[in-house]
């Protein structure tokens, strides 16, 4: 493991506990996507079924187990815990996300490295994880006004997909036969979506304002 995946792996860590800890201490979710959260973990149950079949590492099996379990942890929260779920406005978060799943699932049956069920659903979460930001993104943009932890937690799951694309260029120029154009593509698209949220984040902690996107 290169530096680069290390930073990647706990810039999404970090992401996770940023906005477990938000919900956790505010007693809120406000400004939280549940189809988001509800994506992820479809992309995490998808990528992950070799979890009890194929050991590579203590590291890789505990991150796995992490990233599952945190997903429904903080869908839970945002579904059934007696204060947490009051918070959550439905009426804002009304991205259709069928139309991220269907197009995702046949284009997983179409690009694939190999048509077997466990490639073809690992290939699907590739593609599910590009995406699966958009309806956060489109609440943001409604609410306009981004609370620090939200924004602190949206600006680390993109930072991990950046560092991830550091990762690549890396273990390209020092692994012979290194290829993975399916994965390349989708963490391109992936890390695209994030560009404009970048920009005010970043903007924001410059002039030390609280963050705002446009409409």
């Amino acid at each position: 493991m290169n530096l680069f995946r290390l930073a990647g792996d706990m810039s999404h860590l970090a992401s996770i506990l940023v906005l477990l800890l938000k919900i956790q201490a505010t007693k809120s979710c406000a400004g939280v996507s549940l189809k988001t959260q509800e994506l992820y973990a479809i992309v995490f149950l998808t990528r992950y079924l070799d979890l009890f079949t194929n050991f590579v590492s203590l590291y890789n099996t505990i991150m796995k187990l992490i990233f599952i379990g945190s997903a429904l942890a903080i869908i839970w929260l945002m579904r059934r815990h007696k204060v947490v779920r009051q918070s959550y406005d439905k009426s804002q978060d009304t991205f259709r996300y069928e139309f991220l799943l269907a197009p995702c699932f046949l284009l997983s049956l179409v690009l694939n490295n190999m048509f077997t069920v466990m490639e073809v659903l690992w290939t699907f979460s590739i593609y599910l994880e590009a995406v699966a930001i958009l309806p956060q993104m489109v609440l943001l943009q409604r609410t306009r006004n981004v609370d620090n932890l939200t924004g602190n937690y949206v600006f680390l799951l993109g930072a991990y997909r950046a560092l991830y694309i550091l990762n690549w260029i890396y273990r390209y120029y020092t692994e012979p036969g290194y290829r993975q154009w399916l994965v390349w593509l989708s963490g391109i698209v992936q890390t695209a979506v994030y560009c404009d949220f970048f920009y005010y984040y970043i903007q924001s902690w410059k002039n030390n304002e609280k963050l705002q996107l446009p409409a």
